[in-house]
């Protein structure tokens, strides 16, 4: 049976609460100044210690998981981690005054106003928010887009629960009840072909069904959307498990990206410094390779290639030009190898030291790629590999890198075996599990020494 729904996407970035928590954190302690001294300004010992205060928050606030997105969770929790956070923060700057041995410089009075006038200010803002973010999910905006299977109890209950006008952030577009196992497969099969840009799949299947999973597991192998197991197990206590309360139902998240809302800010704001200052460094270098490949070959300096980059949007990825202008059959890309006749006077050094890559922090800087991720291939490479190699289009759930775990390991260059590809795409997805400011940090710097100088790369 189908169901279906309308519906409108939309998000809400992280750094704007983090943002508002600097705000709020900083002007809560300027009107306390004011209550307390009748002037706004008291110096600069008040002005960093309220600096101070605004970092210990936003990190404790993360600590918590204030910033995890609060879509499909109960209130009150919530709220209790504002609070938390709030009593953490000031508890941590107290103790680093009384190591000091500075607690004396400031006013009791002053302290304990900016507490109270900044706890007040952000759950007062974070009510806000969440309830004017109720009221747009009610009217179909800030949603997700679902598909949704299943039968049984727990799937009437998911439809019932999640109607339209629901204000969880999430939207049934289309669910699809089966009555068979056979059915499920073909109902879904036509749905993906009619339409299957969603953000979510829910399986909403009875623990007897759970079989079926590994199927449909396949057929949406292909696909970005995140995937969700919704068995009805709210009645079961669960112990130490990774699950996401959603709308009082219990998700087992099978394939979900983990470059969501924080973890997505601070993977942005990472690339965005760290490629500004490698622009910087390196365009001195940039410049010479340009001039050396206008001089050295007719053609463009850079080469632009359709790539695949997050959820598997194209996009544009630059190069310097490191072959002789050709041109091949429609939909068929040959892979650079050694000695290949292709390659410019200075082609074989450029791609063996990566110098033809530079062009590419300016795709980190515009947002299409990120300096750490799986290496974009050509898009005939994916239509060929999507079907030999596993979960081959897992790997593009996060933005595509310059360099990344793979490379650091020796699996670059020519990958003229599917054993090569198939471990290329395992070292992928293991980047993507494991995903971490520190492990990005490993890899660039491994990358200083290993990646820059293969000579697996022709």
């Amino acid at each position: 049976m189908y169901y279906g729904f309308s519906v409108s996407r939309s998000g809400l970035p992280a750094y704007l609460f983090v943002m508002l928590d600097l705000i709020v954190a900083t002007g809560a302690a300027k009107l306390s100044a004011i209550f307390r001294f009748g002037m706004i300004d008291q110096g600069l010992a008040y002005h960093l210690l309220a600096l101070v205060l605004a970092f210990l928050l936003v990190v404790c606030f993360w600590t918590l998981g204030v910033y995890q997105p609060l879509r499909g969770q109960n209130l009150r929790p919530f709220l209790l981690k504002v609070f938390a956070g709030w009593w953490l923060s000031f508890s941590i700057l107290f103790a680093i005054l009384v190591f000091l041995k500075a607690s004396e410089n400031y006013s009791r009075i002053w302290v304990g106003t900016w507490f109270i006038t900044g706890l007040v200010a952000s759950l007062f803002s974070r009510l806000f928010i969440h309830w004017g973010l109720r009221y747009f999910r009610r009217h179909g905006r800030n949603s997700k887009r679902v598909l949704v299977l299943g039968n049984g109890r727990n799937f009437h209950g998911v439809l019932k629960d999640m109607a339209p006008g629901n204000d969880w952030g999430y939207r049934l577009d289309v669910c699809l009840e089966y009555n068979n196992m056979a059915q499920i497969k073909a109902l879904l099969e036509d749905q993906l072909a009619r339409d299957d840009h969603f953000d979510e799949c829910w399986l909403c299947l009875p623990l007897k069904d759970s079989a079926v999973i590994q199927d449909i597991m396949y057929m949406l192998r292909n696909h970005t959307m995140d995937i969700r197991y919704m068995p009805g197990v709210r009645d079961m206590p669960l112990l130490n498990h990774k699950v996401t309360p959603i709308g009082g139902f219990y998700s087992l998240d099978l394939s979900c990206s983990p470059m969501a809302d924080v973890n997505q800010t601070i993977k942005r704001l990472e690339d965005v410094l760290l490629s500004s200052v490698i622009l910087i460094l390196i365009s001195p270098v940039m410049l010479a390779v340009a001039v050396a490949v206008k001089l050295t070959s007719e053609g463009p300096v850079l080469f632009k290639q359709k790539r695949l980059g997050v959820n598997g949007r194209i996009i544009n990825v630059y190069k310097f030009r490191s072959m002789k202008v050709h041109s091949e059959p429609a939909g068929k890309v040959t892979q650079a190898i050694k000695g290949d006749p292709r390659l410019t006077p200075i082609g074989s050094f450029l791609r063996r030291t990566s110098l033809d890559e530079l062009p590419q922090f300016f795709n980190v800087l515009t947002g299409r790629m990120s300096i750490v991720g799986p290496r974009p291939h050509a898009l005939a490479h994916n239509e060929e590999y999507k079907e030999r190699v596993d979960s081959y289009m897992k790997r593009h759930k996060v933005k595509p890198g310059i360099t990344g775990l793979a490379q650091v390991n020796g699996l670059r260059g020519e990958t003229e075996t599917l054993d090569k590809m198939q471990k290329r795409v395992e070292m992928d997805l293991a980047y993507i599990n494991s995903w971490s400011v520190f492990l990005d940090l490993k890899i660039i710097i491994l990358t200083v020494f290993r990646g820059f100088f293969d000579p697996n790369a022709y």
